[in-house]
Order: C-alpha cells, then structure tokens, then sequence
C-alpha cells in the first residue's frame, strides 16, 4: 500500500490535470459528495485518502466517457 505522502502527491497532480484540463468538472468538485466530509471533524487517514482518490479518477473516467459519447 502507498504512503499517505504519495497519495496526497497523487490528489494533488490529478486536481491540477482536472483544473487545468477539465474546468467544467473541478467547478463542480466542491459540490460532489465524495469530496465533502460527514463529519464535523473528519479523521483523515491513509485509506480515507485513498478512497478520496479513487473516486476522484472514477470521476474524470466518467466525465471523459460521457463527453466522448457526445461529441
């Protein structure tokens, strides 16, 4: 399993690839469910990052799939 260093390394280049590339979708990130936490003081930890991460990737796999069906 990755460190906690390498994961937040990870969600930081791929916000940057969804900010630079996919504008439409980083709008919406602060409104996405997965990015926003239950608790009032969440614990943040190696797997909960982890998480964070995968749904972000499934987010832009299905933001890039869903606009290749439209063009």
């Amino acid at each position: 399993m990755k460190n906690l260093q390498k994961i937040l390394q990870e969600i930081s280049q791929l916000t940057t690839e969804i900010e630079t590339n996919y504008p439409e979708l980083y709008r919406d990130l602060d409104e996405n469910p997965m990015t926003l936490p239950v608790s009032k003081h969440p614990h943040m930890d190696k797997v909960v990052m982890q998480e964070y991460l995968e749904s972000l990737k499934e987010l832009l796999k299905h933001h890039i799939e869903t606009h290749k069906k439209l063009l």
